[in-house]
This record gives structure tokens, C-alpha cells and sequence, in this order.
């Protein structure tokens, strides 16, 4: 049995048709569904019923289709263990964020790809939290505070933040001295997140109300810098604000808490090592500015 029919079928299963499949996999569709029609005839079942909307999962197909990943995952464990060590190979999918993405993730892709010529990698850069397993994706790299979940998470390194205004807003509204004064303002908001700020060695959680919301901390830091409200925001977004004068810090007695970048991927048993030199990787260059740096300057032919 074929490990590529195998993992094709899980594709498809995931995916929710032979297109959408196609497309993660980066093959045509007929040779998706040869490999499926190969992979039926030697169990000698129906996995898949074919619809005018894609496909869905037979009963057979259901029950399969946990056994076909994990043998799939499985191989790909052995394969990487009796490989050298710096030879990576296939596909590695990420999901990545639109904040912070181009500027300290891309960079570190990009060496990766460079120190692994066999290895294919295909980035998605976006604020929305996507679905790992319904979409199709290896790991996602997520910037903030973690949130509950299935999902295996390794820290990378911190990411300290501020509270800011623009010296217009607090001249029209004052600043807030203490978390519980932070209701009473207009707050810059990704969406329904609390925002947390350290009382000693406590963290007191505030839920903030604001009429401006976007998922992008640049944008974020524009409207703070319009005078729309306070922002709670890493420093990469505000302290060229701050410097030119343009945003304050406000609150300072009570600085929000260290946050993280994380690499998440599905649980299981054992990790990519694909996905385990990506998380080393990430966690060399995070806290090292010089050398990501040195990384987006153009490299000299010898």
C-alpha cells in the first residue's frame, strides 16, 4: 500500500473533495483520484462518495481514515530517522501570522528552505486562526497569549508589549492610572480579547470596550497614533511611534505581562522532525535581531 495513496486519502477526507485536495497537495486532480481509485481497489471498499460538491466519507471511509494519518505520520517518522540529518524532504505547510509574519518569520523560512533544497514549503500569512487538521496545515506560528487547546504549542521566545495613546487622545480624555479605569476608555481592539497587566506579581484581567477593531497590529497602531483610543500592543508596533512622539506609554505602573510566539501543531505522539528544526530555527533567530536581520540582506556570490 502507498504511503502517498494513503496520504492523498487523507487529503481528500479533510479537505472535503478531490479540488481542495489538489490544491494542498500541489497535483492535478486526475492524479488525486488515481491515487484514491488505487487505494479503494486494494482494501476493496468505498472510502469516498463523489457528489456535485465534493466528496464525502463513506462509513468505511470514516473509519479509515484515523488509521490511514497515522500510519501515514508513522512512515514519515521512520523515513526521517534513517535519513541523514540534514536531509529534509516533502512538504512543510504553515499557517503564519500577517503581524509580525513577513518581517521575523519569513526571513528564518526562507533560510530553511535554503538549507534544505529537497524540502517544499508553502506559507500562508494570515491573522485568522485556522483549523490545522480541517485545513491541511503542519503547524501554525501564533503571536500572544495562548488560548486553550488540543493543539501541542512550543514557545519560541517572549514578546513584551505596551499600553499607548497619542498625546491628542489622553489631552481630551486623560489616561487611565489603574486597570480598572481602562473600561472608562475607548480601546483598539482585535476583537472580543481581554487585555491583562501585571499588579505586582499578579495579572488582573480587564475587558476592554471599543467601536474600532481590526486584526492587524499596524493598523491598530494607526488609529492609536489618529487619537481613537488606547492600544495595548508589542513594542515593534509602538516604539517608533513613541519615539517620535507620536504615542505615550500610559500606565506604567502596571506593564502588561511578557507574551509568546509559539509553533503549534496537531497532537501526536511524535513531531516532524521537518516541523521540530522549524521550531529550533524560529527560537535561534527570535530573540536575536542582528542575525534576522543579516538574514534579509542580499547574500554575496563568492
Amino acid at each position: 500500500m502507498d504511503t502517498e495513496d494513503l496520504r492523498t486519502f487523507v487529503e481528500v477526507a479533510d479537505a472535503g473533495g478531490v479540488s481542495p485536495a489538489a490544491r494542498r497537495l500541489g497535483v492535478a486532480k486526475s492524479i488525486v483520484s488515481r491515487r484514491l481509485l488505487r487505494l479503494e481497489g486494494e482494501l476493496g471498499v468505498q472510502l469516498l462518495a463523489r457528489t456535485t460538491r465534493g466528496a464525502v466519507l463513506t462509513e468505511a471511509g470514516e473509519l479509515f481514515r484515523d488509521y490511514a494519518a497515522r500510519i501515514a505520520a508513522d512512515i514519515d517518522v521512520a523515513k526521517e530517522t534513517i535519513r541523514p540529518e540534514g536531509d529534509l524532504r516533502g512538504r512543510l505547510r504553515i499557517s503564519a501570522p500577517l503581524t509580525f509574519g513577513p518581517t521575523h518569520i519569513a526571513p528564518v523560512l526562507a533560510e530553511m528552505a535554503r538549507r534544505h533544497p529537497q524540502l517544499s514549503i508553502q506559507t500562508c500569512y494570515t491573522d485568522r486562526f485556522v483549523d490545522l487538521v480541517a485545513e491541511g496545515y503542519d503547524c501554525a506560528i501564533r503571536i500572544g497569549y495562548l488560548l486553550d487547546s488540543d493543539l501541542v504549542a512550543r514557545r519560541i521566545g517572549p514578546l513584551f508589549g505596551k499600553l499607548v495613546a497619542s498625546p491628542d487622545y489622553i489631552q481630551a480624555h486623560g489616561a487611565p492610572e489603574t486597570p480598572d479605569a481602562v473600561a472608562d476608555h475607548e480601546a483598539l481592539l482585535q476583537g472580543t480579547e481581554p487585555w491583562r497587566f501585571m499588579d505586582g506579581d499578579k495579572v488582573v484581567t480587564v475587558r476592554p470596550r471599543g467601536r474600532f477593531k481590526a486584526d492587524n497590529g499596524t493598523a491598530l497602531a494607526a488609529a492609536a497614533v489618529a487619537g481613537l483610543g488606547l492600544a495595548c500592543l508589542p513594542d515593534d508596533f509602538v516604539d517608533a511611534h513613541i519615539a517620535s512622539g507620536d504615542l505615550v506609554t500610559v500606565m506604567t505602573r502596571y506593564p502588561p505581562p511578557a507574551a509568546g510566539a509559539y509553533v503549534l501543531r496537531p497532537p501526536g505522539q511524535h513531531p516532524a522532525r521537518k516541523i521540530r528544526i522549524l521550531t529550533e530555527l524560529l527560537a535561534e533567530y527570535w530573540n536575536d535581531r542582528d542575525a534576522l536581520a543579516a538574514l534579509t540582506r542580499p547574500r554575496r556570490k563568492a
